[in-house]
């Protein structure tokens, strides 16, 4: 038989009880500076190609990655230089750990525990020094996983959605209305009234970089391809701010950076090694600008790849 509850018990369960409501009331009237509803512990899949010659090398990258927090698989493969990571950490966190080692990492493919559905990426760059990379993985036919990292955000909240058009003719300017093709009021990502584009806010820290991993279940990669991505300058408000803009768009402000979402790979869906078209390769790659002055392997201008 269970033993007798004392009054005294039910008072502090109560006053437990109340705390927590109250708690919960301060973060739903500030739910502006609430980055998600829905961060996710849920483990993804990552291809890294990871600089790798010997047994040692791959000791290593093992020894940075097992046993730590969020990770729950990894296997390496020396012969094609390449290391599957099952975690539930940012692609950037995973990918923080292996260089630890002193090896090059580039994330090649992700993908989930269930049949592919599908991947995308958004590269984002704007005025100054931002840039940042989103990817979004289908998980299930409901889920979808958004992992990103942003650099040179001032610190604090940022609305993060996307849009209508895939167009940057006009930078941020031409990439038309948040995605809404339902017809509803701005809202947050929990929130059942909102726009299928509302993503929230993510947070930068005091050196300016947002880095996130959270579920939508209403955002969908086949959906999203071809549209865009913005992070604005200011914090969305969720729909709750009682500006004129807060039912329309969050009232976060202008879009400091923009890209395109397009298909990615998924997992051992991208052979690439080299460029055909200018010679830079894998690693190269990463120390060069995606087109333009300084991207060919020939150019004289064209700094080294630091291997």
């Amino acid at each position: 038989m269970a033993a007798p509850v004392s009054l005294a018990g039910r008072v502090i369960s109560a006053s437990r009880k109340l705390s927590r409501f109250l708690i919960n009331s301060v973060f739903i009237a500030q739910a502006g500076t609430v980055v998600h509803n829905m961060d996710t512990e849920r483990p993804a899949k990552l291809e890294f190609a990871v600089q790798m010659t010997c047994e040692s090398c791959a000791e290593k990258v093992r020894a940075a990655l097992e046993g730590k927090p969020g990770v729950k698989s990894v296997s390496i493969d020396l012969s094609k230089e390449l290391v599957l990571v099952e975690a539930a950490l940012t692609s950037t966190e995973v990918q923080s750990l292996i260089e630890s080692t002193g090896r090059r990492a580039v994330l090649k493919g992700i993908g989930g525990s269930e049949q592919d559905l599908g991947a995308a990426v958004a590269m984002l760059s704007g005025a100054g020094s931002i840039q940042g990379v989103v990817r979004f993985l289908q998980l299930s036919e409901e889920d979808c996983l958004i992992d990103g990292t942003i650099d040179g955000l001032e610190p604090g909240p940022h609305g993060l959605h996307v849009h209508t058009l895939g167009d940057l003719t006009q930078d941020c300017l031409s990439c038309g209305e948040h995605f809404n093709p339902f017809g509803k009021q701005h809202g947050g990502p929990g929130d059942s009234e909102r726009h299928v584009g509302d993503l929230g806010n993510v947070v930068a820290g005091p050196d300016g970089r947002a880095s996130f991993r959270f579920e939508d279940r209403q955002l969908k990669v086949w959906d999203v391809i071809g549209r865009s991505l913005v992070v604005d300058s200011g914090e969305d408000d969720l729909g709750r701010g009682g500006h004129s803009l807060s039912k329309l768009t969050g009232n976060s402000g202008d879009g400091l950076a923009c890209g395109i979402i397009a298909r990615s790979a998924g997992l051992f869906q991208n052979p690439k090694k080299i460029c055909a078209c200018d010679g830079v390769t894998l690693w190269e790659e990463r120390d060069r600008p995606v087109a333009g002055k300084g991207r060919s392997k020939i150019n004289p201008e064209t700094p080294p790849a630091h291997l």
